[in-house]
């Protein structure tokens, strides 16, 4: 016979950490993942090839941001009103669209002031790996819970580019600084943003399931975002041949249904590296 769980002792409260707070800590965990994709993106040879290539995929990824967040949005207005996460998420994304409205057309100049056709570029598909870094979000939003998006977000915005590896890029790159604006406004004014994600994230008071949906949906974000980084340096390397790479996958879905940890120690790849590139931490 299965004992029956032991009741707290009197006076004691067993609190549950605010869902923010749980999702820093599990991207800690597996914060090398980017980082490891980064710095591989970043290493000096074929640097402008590659600087080029990554300008045109992440328009393919942030003309995503805003329809995404229109869809979450209109979810949580349809949201009864016993849903505890829908309000608070209403009123981030009412905030946040704003501020990420066309974020896209940063990119499409910079694009251009780097010399590159926007019409032959945008008339390419965007890959395989984009789509499912991107299109995994709207069957999370329509087919389980919009919070679900703000998993995707919390990567996406804790690992915002840093400020110093700019005039490193232009230096190495040779390009103008116009080509480089997207990145320079994101350090200068996106600083908040990571806190103000997860900040939302704490006002929830989601069901254990949806708290397991928020983490599932930033962990796979993790690793299909060093998977369009690691696409991305292996398509430019100079060689022809896809540049090595261990094969760091993330081993923590299977932890999601027993409770236990949260992600892998071990290292598996920062969207932006803020330490020098060719440095692995």
């Amino acid at each position: 016979m299965t004992a029956a769980p032991r009741p707290a002792a009197p006076g004691v409260r067993h609190t549950r950490t605010p869902l923010g707070a749980e999702l820093r800590t599990v991207l800690g965990l597996v914060a090398p993942v980017l980082h490891r994709s980064a710095a591989r993106l970043w290493q000096p040879q074929d640097l402008r090839a590659r600087y080029l290539r990554y300008l045109v995929t992440m328009h393919t990824v942030i003309r995503a941001s805003v329809p995404l967040m229109e869809r979450a949005q209109a979810h949580c207005r349809e949201a009864p009103g016993t849903d505890p996460a829908a309000r608070p998420l209403g009123r981030y994304l009412s905030a946040h669209i704003p501020r990420e409205r066309h974020h896209d057309s940063w990119l499409l100049r910079d694009m251009e002031a780097a010399g590159l056709h926007l019409g032959r570029e945008l008339a390419r598909p965007p890959s395989p790996e984009v789509a499912r870094l991107v299109g995994a979000q709207y069957y999370w939003i329509d087919h389980f819970h919009p919070l679900c998006l703000l998993g995707y977000v919390a990567v996406l915005e804790l690992n915002a580019p840093a400020a110093p590896l700019i005039p490193w890029l232009a230096d190495r790159t040779g390009l103008p600084p116009a080509a480089f604006d997207t990145l320079r406004l994101h350090a200068e004014i996106d600083g908040g943003h990571g806190t103000a994600v997860l900040g939302a994230l704490d006002e929830t008071a989601p069901a254990p399931q949806l708290r397991a949906a928020v983490r599932l949906s930033a962990l796979h974000t993790v690793q299909a975002l060093a998977d369009v980084l690691n696409a991305l340096t292996d398509a430019t390397d100079r060689t022809g041949r896809p540049a090595e790479r261990e094969d760091h996958r993330l081993d923590v879905f299977p932890s999601l249904k027993g409770g236990g940890s949260y992600g892998s120690r071990r290292e598996v790849s920062c969207f932006i590296a803020d330490c020098p590139p060719g440095e692995l931490r």
